[in-house]
């Protein structure tokens, strides 16, 4: 501990005052500064996991998805549920009411 206090009071005192101080202003630019930071860099990440979760989102929706399409393209009687519901289809002779 003596060798360290010998250095910053010593011949070279100015020396090691500038270079700590310089430090601190390059981590203090490093950190909040303009263009590439460490904030930056940690809302890209929060960002990035943001949009992976979305992705994942996107393909569990794709999924159940593709099992209804290819339930209503091998069930006859699924497709023809779905086609009275959602499209007011009916079979000859009988007559739809709408009820909102």
């Amino acid at each position: 501990m003596k060798r360290v206090n010998d250095i910053f009071k010593g011949e070279h005192k100015s020396f090691w005052v500038f270079v700590a101080l310089a430090t601190a202003v390059f981590l203090f630019i490093w950190v909040v500064g303009p263009g590439n930071t460490v904030i930056h860099w940690t809302k890209a990440k929060m960002d990035i996991n943001a949009q992976e979760k979305e992705i994942e989102q996107y393909r569990k929706d794709l999924e159940e998805m593709d099992k209804r399409i290819n339930m209503l393209k091998t069930d006859k009687d699924t497709l023809e549920k779905f086609a009275r519901e959602q499209y007011h289809f009916t079979a000859p002779g009988e007559d739809v009411y709408i009820i909102e």
